[in-house]
Parts: structure tokens; sequence; C-alpha cells
């Protein structure tokens, strides 16, 4: 899950949708109490609820031409409504900041499969997806079908919501997907050292806070996150005093 959330936030950031990460997780907050109200996992609804979410996004911006950022940001505002009020209790704070039980065969079976159709997608289309960040005419004129381009990219990028949800919640698995891609582009001289980057800090910022929600008896979601800003943190502030230093000294 930490490396197709990595590998996936590098292309949301290079695509200015920093905030569509955390504004797309909330569509699942419906999907998860309709699954709860209907008997089925949550994570399956969730999925579910994410996907017709990012098809929603897809279509909608295909024929009006307004802005990725701003069709999420409605559409998250009306599934938060939605979600809250089916959803309720104990079941509302889970969906909303994840849980650390022990997993089921279903979600590790889920788990890795969908983080393995990530990790490929994103691998087999990086070069089709950085030229149609480049130029659309450029990308048009090499082949690249742009409309099922950027259908696939939401749809994966989705999914990745969708396998971060048990542990890091609907408020919180945007930051996953947003941080360490943001954590990378400080440190990064290309695209794959990028993706690389973003990879491994997205694996560290989760294995350093599951040990210490584990530790500290809480719940792992908000130690993930508090983590993986950590080490944003120090990376800002090493590539400023790098750069305070290099003008300094002409």
């Amino acid at each position: 899950m930490a490396v197709a959330a990595g590998l996936i936030g590098c292309f949301a950031v290079m695509r200015r949708m920093a905030l569509a990460g955390d504004a797309l997780s909330h569509v699942a907050l419906p999907g998860i109490g309709l699954a709860l109200a209907l008997h089925v996992h949550p994570v399956f609804g969730a999925a579910a609820m994410l996907f017709f979410g990012a098809l929603l996004v897809w279509e909608i911006e295909d024929r009006s031409h307004v802005a990725t950022e701003t069709i999420i940001g409605v559409i998250f505002s009306v599934a938060l409504a939605i979600g809250s009020m089916i959803t309720s209790g104990e079941n509302l704070i889970e969906a909303l900041f994840g849980s650390a039980d022990v997993l089921s065969w279903p979600e590790v079976l889920f788990g890795l499969i969908g983080a393995g159709a990530v990790i490929v997608f994103v691998l087999i289309q990086k070069n089709a997806l950085v030229v149609a960040l480049v130029s659309r005419d450029i990308a048009r004129t090499t082949g690249v079908d742009l409309r099922r381009l950027n259908l696939i990219y939401l749809q994966m990028f989705a999914l990745t919501v969708a396998l971060g949800l048990r542990y890091l919640g609907v408020l919180l698995m945007g930051s996953l997907i947003i941080i360490p891609a943001a954590t990378a582009k400080h440190l990064s001289r290309n695209l794959n050292q990028m993706l690389t980057l973003a990879a491994v800090f997205a694996m560290a910022a989760t294995a350093a806070g599951s040990s210490l929600a584990l530790w500290l008896h809480r719940e792992t979601g908000p130690l993930i996150v508090a983590t993986s800003t950590i080490g944003f943190l120090i990376t800002v502030l090493f590539t400023t005093s790098t750069h305070l230093r290099g003008f300094l000294r002409r």
C-alpha cells in the first residue's frame, strides 16, 4: 500500500492535485455506510464508491472542462454529507481515522492485488503520464489516448486510496499519497529518482508510524501521517539551508 501511495502520489503532485487525495478519500464514506448497512465488508464498499467517484470526476471533467480539483472538491462535500448521515458511532470513527485490527485474508489479497495493479500501471505508463503533463498536443501526436489515460489514472488513484483506508481512514489516507511524494520532489533530480524516493519515504513512514502506534498503544493512521510530515519538514529545512549556504558563498 505504501509503495503504491508513493508512486501514484508523484503524479498527483506534478498534476497539482495535492488536495485531491484528501478530498477523493472522503468519497469512500458513503460506501462504508452502505456496506455496513448491507453487511458487506466496509473496504469493498469504500472501493466501489471510490471507483464510481473517480468515474464521475472523469466524466464531468471531460464534458465541462472544469479543473479536476474543483470537481473533486464538490463531489467530496456531497459525499461527506451523505456519509456522515448514514454512518455513526464507532463505525464512523473507524471510517474516519482507520483501525489497527488484524487483517483478514480477503483484505490481504485485495491489498496485494490492488497495490500490484497500481505499481504496474505507474511503471508502464510513466512516460505517457509525463508527456501528457508537458503537452497534451505532443501526447496526442505520439499516440497517447488522453481520455483513456486520465480515466485509468483516476481509477488507480481511487484504488490507492481504498488500499489505505483500513489503517489510515478517510481523513488521513490522502496525506500518505501526497506527503512522501512532495518530500521526494524536494530531493530528486529526475522522475525515476522521485518515484523511488517517494516509495521509500512512504514505506519508512508506514513502518515507523506502525511501530510507534504499537509501542504507544495508539491508532496507526495519525502516527504514520505525523512521521511522514516530520520527514517532509526535515527535507524542506535541509534544502532551504543548502540553497541559503550556496547563495551566501556567491
